[in-house]
């Protein structure tokens, strides 16, 4: 099992923008054979941070989510609306 922690930083005039595309990012990747969980937080004290929270059956799903259409056109949309670039961790479990 894989598990992806994606934090990103949206520009506060774009924050709406950037959700808008989140959740089309998540309503399509739910459908992917091999995605176990994919859902949106937004931190409570700084609703700019936006973090993702992914389930992976392994690292072959993950590889061919980054491949997918909607990624390779929803993440360079997103990138335009965030202040830094995001942080991302790509875990596996061992126990």
């Amino acid at each position: 099992m894989i598990r992806v922690i994606a934090k990103s930083y949206a520009k506060s005039e774009h924050l709406d923008q950037l959700l808008r595309l989140s959740e089309e990012m998540v309503r399509e990747t739910v459908k992917e054979q091999g995605c176990i969980s994919y859902e949106l937080f937004q931190d409570v004290k700084e609703p700019n941070v936006l973090v993702i929270l992914e389930e992976w059956a392994d690292e072959q799903a993950l590889e061919k989510h980054m491949g997918s259409e909607h990624f390779t056109r929803i993440i360079p949309q997103m990138n335009e609306l965030r202040e830094k670039p995001s942080e991302v961790n790509i875990c596996k479990k061992i126990f």
